[in-house]
């Protein structure tokens, strides 16, 4: 196995208040990972008035509901120049829910605020003032990732996310709703930032999702693609997923009776 010398640095953003259903998970299967592999991890949390690192490799945020991310929305607006050209340096990017929402062009609450995104992904995201739509349950998707492929969590979310002419959906959804509930989208993706309304935790339920997300911020350390020296996951990881994603299927073909 190759020696790697340098630790990947990782900004787990708003940890105390953007941690809906336990995204840190997302954080804990990351070290878990990177620990098997030999890698070593440098983790800077970084919370309301804390600066970022002079240096990033892998970002993470997680879900909140509207209260939260309220809270953070000032402060995410002061720190949007940063992640932008983090984002432009191929730096790793997993940004679940309510950190999905904030990461595209604006979302607009159920009482009619609008908070302004860091627009990462050309996406807007509306909170029907009626309540005529909310996504929750288990969810099965297919990748555009071809490293990744399908991919199985939970999601629990009022908002309808509109993907916009640049913007590339993450995944197609197999079951359950998606960005919207219409257009069978899940997601988005922009270089190696991924945004998600997949929780779980849903890196421990999807290895292949966290070794992709765990290779490029390893690339994006030493400046060269190091996917092909990520060694392959047990069959018992994947055989959990398959689990995981047949327990889904049942799930929606039963509501569909």
């Amino acid at each position: 196995m190759r020696s790697y010398d340098s630790p990947i640095r990782v900004v787990s953003m708003y940890p105390d208040i953007m941690n809906t259903y336990s995204d840190r998970g997302n954080l804990l299967a990351i070290q878990y990972r990177a620990l098997q592999l030999g890698i070593k991890i440098v983790l800077e949390e970084v919370s309301l008035g804390d600066p970022f690192p002079a240096q990033c490799d892998l970002v993470l945020i997680g879900g909140g509901q509207d209260q939260e991310q309220k809270r953070i929305a000032t402060d995410l607006k002061i720190k949007t120049s940063q992640l932008q050209a983090w984002a432009e340096d191929d730096v790793s990017i997993l940004a679940v829910c309510g950190g999905f929402q904030l990461f595209g062009n604006w979302y607009r609450d159920i009482q009619g605020n609008y908070l302004e995104g860091v627009k990462i992904f050309d996406m807007t995201t509306i909170a029907p003032r009626i309540k005529n739509f909310r996504a929750v349950g288990d969810i099965w998707v297919t990748s555009r990732i071809e490293d990744v492929g399908e991919v199985v969590g939970f999601e629990n979310h009022a908002g309808q996310s509109y993907l916009g002419a640049k913007a590339s959906s993450f995944a197609s959804v197999r079951y359950g709703k998606g960005n919207n509930g219409i257009d069978k989208t899940e997601g988005a993706i922009y270089r190696n930032a991924i945004g998600t309304y997949l929780h779980g935790s849903v890196l421990p339920k999807n290895p292949r999702l966290l070794d992709y997300l765990l290779a490029n911020a390893l690339s994006h350390r030493y400046n060269e693609d190091l996917k092909p020296y990520f060694s392959s996951h047990s069959p018992f990881v994947l055989q959990a997923q398959n689990a995981a994603m047949d327990v889904t299927r049942k799930k929606s073909e039963k509501n569909d009776v």
